[in-house]
């Protein structure tokens, strides 16, 4: 028997016409490892929420969810509780108790346990996950790998047999997000727990999937083996979900050479050191030169007089006299007319950096210049009219009104009160991101990724000079995050200054015009996307390890893509 059956699975949020989810059919056996994967607003978190029966969102449903046989508003709480287990997107919105121990045990605390037995279950969590070295520490000191970390912990304390992941890694660095789904990947191999994950990050989970699951539109339009979606998917790179799967995948598709697509980095290398072999030589000389032509278009953006829109010199800063300095020294530009991509690990003061520029903090010492006048010397209110907005790490934090066209409004009144042309302004702004079938609902209701679109929508309405975005692509599929992209371009083109931090590597390395690293405190080395990401060993695109050493200077797919079909010619005109 399945371990979980969904038939027939139909539902509508209220007062939104387009069904959410239309008609699924969905059997999941005992020990698989299923990866949902879609566009944002597809219906992945949906279909995950009524698997969670006190996750369920309200609205008109149809159809069946079993879980065992039995439906799951059927279950007793005990059940319900223990072996359904469910990950939040964001680590913060899970966490309920002050320090790691206690949050370990809580959950079995209240299923009423024996003391003994929940020492002995905490010690052996903390033990398999690796938490013994921060066990007694405070959750407010935790980066958000280990708070995500702690979650999952706390919830496979409880020892469930199916675990429900929506977005898991969406606000985590790039290395803490590949230690997470190794500790899935470990959980549903040495554990056999039955794992169902929806994820927009593709390289490292998609080659370890039994099935992948992808949505559109509330339907699910294909459900195979990873090869067999790659094939699907990359038979059309215009599919809008193809921008989206692992780079071995797209490089291949788009080379279009060999027998089997790769699914892995390795499997990606070895494939192109096959196919490329033969011009090796040609390709080195070919690749000599981008390098020496990029190291002369640097010196000339070094070199030519650009207009600093921010500037900070020794900003230092801490959220307590007893604290720790979280900023240390910093100091750097950014430009009119550029897209600078802020990037680190958590807890090294990436968000802190933005909360300072946008003067929702306080600096202890340094100094910060808006469009070359002090930040202490704009008047109330004056910094955030057509001068600078922020999008905040969770979006939530802007929405106001009981409907996104509500919150557009209010964002559209602070620049005009002329009713005509706010609403002009909202359609063309809705339109722009997609989104113009969400204005009627309930902000809160949105996906991850969805709330993502309408918190840019809010900013945008506010036309502002300096636009700071903390993580904006997070919960984003490539599709949207390429219509992102076009947007910052357009922006940039009217000499906007846009300061983004990301996590997003293949983002920044893509659409960012210059690339900084955060680091304890500092800024410590920035540079175009080439410069920036060429040479690195883990804080580098999937593009960049695949090809390191035959194309150093290729960072995306699209430039290892060109690289192949130049070599392709090379080796032709050489035969």
């Amino acid at each position: 028997m399945a371990l979980l059956q969904i038939s027939n699975l139909s539902f509508t949020y209220p007062e939104f016409s387009p069904k959410a989810l239309d008609n699924i059919n969905l059997t999941v056996e005992e020990g698989e490892l299923i990866l949902l994967i879609g566009v944002s607003g597809c219906g992945k978190s949906t279909l995950l929420r009524h698997i969670k029966r006190e996750l369920a969102p309200h609205g008109r449903k149809s159809g069946r969810v079993c879980y065992a046989g039995m439906e799951v508003e059927q279950l007793d709480q005990r059940t319900a509780v223990t072996e359904i287990g469910f990950v939040l997107q964001n680590p913060e919105t899970q966490i309920v108790t002050d320090t790691v121990w206690h949050e370990l045990a809580f959950g079995l605390e209240n299923l009423g346990l024996q003391n003994s037995e929940i020492r002995r279950k905490v010690a052996e969590m903390a033990s398999f996950f690796g938490i013994d070295s921060w066990f007694r520490k405070s959750v407010e000191d935790l980066s958000g790998g280990q708070k995500q970390i702690l979650n999952l912990a706390a919830i496979m304390a409880m020892q469930p047999k199916l675990l429900l992941l929506d977005e898991p890694t969406a606000q985590l660095d790039p290395i803490a997000a590949q230690e997470f789904l190794a500790m899935i990947e470990k959980i549903n191999r040495d554990l056999a727990v039955t794992v169902i994950l929806s994820e927009h990050r593709l390289e490292e989970v998609f080659p370890l999937a039994d099935r992948v699951v992808a949505m559109e539109g509330g339907r699910i339009f294909c459900a195979d083996k990873p090869e067999k979606v790659a094939q699907v998917l990359g038979e059309d790179s215009g599919k809008v979900l193809f921008k989206g799967l692992p780079s071995p995948i797209r490089i291949y598709s788009g080379f279009k050479k060999g027998v089997k697509c790769p699914l892995t980095v390795r499997e990606g290398r070895q494939w192109l050191i096959q196919e490329v072999q033969p011009y090796l030589v040609e390709l080195a000389e070919l690749d000599q030169r981008d390098r020496l032509a990029q190291s002369v278009r640097t010196f000339n953006a070094r070199t030519e007089q650009r207009r600093s829109v921010i500037e900070t010199k020794d900003l230092w800063f801490k959220y307590s006299s007893e604290g720790s300095n979280i900023l240390r020294g910093v100091s750097f530009q950014a430009f009119a007319g550029e897209t600078l991509c802020v990037l680190g690990g958590n807890g090294t003061g990436k968000t802190t950096l933005l909360g300072v520029l946008s003067g929702a903090l306080k600096i202890s010492r340094g100094q910060i210049w808006i469009n070359g006048k002090k930040l202490s010397n704009f008047k109330s209110g004056e910094l955030y009219r057509q001068n600078l907005a922020m999008l905040p790490q969770n979006p939530k934090a802007l929405f106001v009104s009981d409907t996104v066209w509500g919150d557009l409004e209010e964002a559209a009144g602070l620049i005009t009160q002329d009713k005509k042309g706010q609403e002009l302004r909202i359609y063309a702004v809705l339109k722009e991101l997609g989104i113009e079938n969400l204005s009627q609902r309930h902000p809160y209701d949105l996906s991850g990724g969805e709330q993502q679109k309408a918190g840019i929508a809010k900013l945008l309405l506010l036309q502002p000079k300096v636009i700071l975005l903390d993580e904006p692509t997070k919960g984003l599929d490539a599709h949207s995050k390429e219509g992102l992209a076009r947007i910052f371009a357009g922006l940039c083109s009217q000499g906007a200054a846009i300061v983004v931090v990301t996590h997003d590597l293949e983002f920044a390395a893509e659409y960012g015009n210059r690339c900084a690293m955060m680091f304890d405190g500092e800024i410590v080395s920035e540079g175009n996307p080439q410069e920036f990401f060429a040479g690195n060993s883990f804080y580098t695109t999937a593009a960049n390890r695949m090809a390191r050493g035959i194309f150093s200077q290729a960072v995306t797919c699209k430039e290892v893509i060109k690289r192949c079909q130049i070599g392709q010619k090379v080796k032709i005109a050489t035969s």
